[in-house]
């Protein structure tokens, strides 16, 4: 017998529109905080990246998990750029310099999520397909 119990969800859990929401809300928030006390981002706002990939396939509805993949690249760019902007003021050269170092810092942690993200994605597919059977 088992001493752990996996966390049982009452409901059907997130829509897509729920998932992308609470995926860029959590992703802006800690990009914020950490962009104001240290300005750059660094690992704190990566394990929230990979924390939101993990809770969006988790929590989110039978076929959200597509949503829940590309959700936390897309949000995390968007919010290093905005808070970038709101931060050091309008000066391109300084922008690009800041939103490309923020992806940089933050690319390992995109590239695990999104491994493990499309590794769930394609693998419920590919159970979900008719098998072949030989003649």
């Amino acid at each position: 017998m088992s001493t752990t119990q996996k966390l049982a969800i009452t409901g059907p859990g997130l829509k897509k529109q729920g998932v992308v929401i609470l995926q860029s809300a959590c992703i802006g928030l800690f990009t914020f905080i950490e962009m104001s006390l240290r300005s750059g981002v660094g690992i704190i706002t990566g394990v929230v990246i990979l924390a939101c990939f993990f809770g969006g396939i988790r929590f989110g509805r039978p076929g959200t998990s597509y949503v829940a993949v590309v959700t936390p690249p897309i949000a995390f760019a968007a919010s290093a750029l905005i808070f970038t902007i709101l931060l050091d003021g309008l000066r391109p050269s300084r922008i690009g310099i800041d939103v490309v170092a923020s992806l940089a810092s933050e690319a390992p942690f995109l590239i695990i999520g999104a491994i493990y993200g499309w590794f769930i994605v394609l693998n419920a597919k590919a159970k979900n397909r008719p098998s072949k059977a030989r003649r």
